[in-house]
């Protein structure tokens, strides 16, 4: 009979393109992925990778292979699901994703709170962007993955993955201290009070995209959420963004402003302290980015998937382990119904 472990292992290298992508998922090694893959090999007499070019392929025996191991571990995920619920107590291994600021924003709180509640549960998280953890949670390879869209890019979940609302994360317009628009009042705007996470001075109103025309930026490289709504924002204005420095991290995106290089856009979950070089001003109509949880709708009746969620729902209430997520974020949870809310 064909161990299951091992067909999990060659249906990652499928879904994952590499033995390296497969083990990160798994939470192996390079190693024992190929490992378990050779063991595979010699239980069916048969070559199931080929290298092709730098990379492997799958022979034609292998696909054959994936396709009967997914059906077979879903049955094996039924036959676990059926299990822990008939114990009535979250157990076993718990796939969790998380984008970048929500892994670093909200998730230390509900893995501590996880670990701390369930010991019979264990828990895994990877830091993996919303459009790639989306295919994750749908295979199967994730069970719950924490992601994020925006008002200007909405996301559908696919056929058989529920998404769970959690509230909305706002952004503001981080400017150097020196930067004329720091303490610019735009014209019919009256001054506001306003204290972002982050604790960074707050210039007196809020900005309009007017604003920002001619502006030099610092944004997250093509391809990102972010770097998507500030193009297809400005452009709508009928402005061309003069994007200088494209990087990922937010933390690097701070200090080039803290440098007077630029201005960005950044969320204030996971955005963390801000330095005395850098002012927050927000901008009207605010950027808001919905903040949601995704998990297959076979499984989110999984005690553990029922914790996680809770957990999620509490962090995202509370502010998060760092207490991130702004006011206006806890409370749009409220008025979401976000902590009652059924998936959807």
């Amino acid at each position: 009979m064909l161990d299951l472990s091992r067909l999990r292992a060659l249906h990652a290298v499928r879904t994952h393109g590499s033995v390296g992508g497969a083990a990160q998922a798994l939470g192996y090694t390079p190693s024992a992925v190929s490992q378990q893959i050779a063991k595979l090999e010699r239980e069916t007499g048969t070559r199931l990778l080929e290298r092709q070019g730098r990379g492997i392929a799958l022979t034609d025996d292998a696909l054959m292979l994936v396709r009967t191991a997914g059906e077979m571990l879903a049955l094996a995920e039924r036959a676990e699901v059926a299990l822990e619920e008939r114990r009535g107590r979250p157990a076993g291994r718990l796939r969790l994703a998380a984008f970048p600021s929500g892994a670093r924003g909200l998730m230390p709180g509900v893995l501590a709170r996880l670990c701390a509640d369930h010991p019979a549960l264990e828990v895994r998280m990877s830091e993996i962007d919303p459009h790639l953890s989306v295919g994750l949670v749908a295979r199967g390879e994730i069970d719950l993955a924490l992601a994020h869209d925006w008002d200007v890019a909405p996301a559908s979940a696919p056929e058989g993955v529920r998404r769970t609302p959690l509230g909305d994360d706002h952004c503001d317009v981080l400017l150097p201290a020196g930067h004329e628009l720091a303490g610019h009042e735009p014209a019919g705007h009256e001054a506001v009070e306003h204290e972002p996470a982050g604790h960074a001075p707050a210039g007196r109103g809020a900005l309009v995209v007017a604003d920002l025309a001619g502006r030099r930026w610092v944004c997250q490289p093509p391809g990102t959420v972010c770097h998507d709504w500030l193009h297809t924002t400005l452009r709508a204005a009928g402005q061309e963004p003069d994007v200088a420095y494209q990087v990922a991290e937010f933390e690097t995106q701070v200090a080039l402003v803290a440098a007077g290089l630029g201005i960005a856009l950044l969320p204030r979950l996971g955005r963390g302290p801000l330095p005395e070089g850098v002012v927050v001003r927000p901008l009207e109509p605010t950027p808001t980015r919905h903040l949601f949880a995704l998990t297959r709708v076979g499984v989110s009746h999984r005690p553990a998937i029922r914790a996680a969620l809770a957990a999620l729902r509490r962090a995202a209430a509370g502010g998060g382990a760092d207490a991130a997520v702004s006011r206006g974020a806890a409370a749009s949870v409220g008025r979401e119904g976000g902590v009652g809310s059924p998936g959807g």
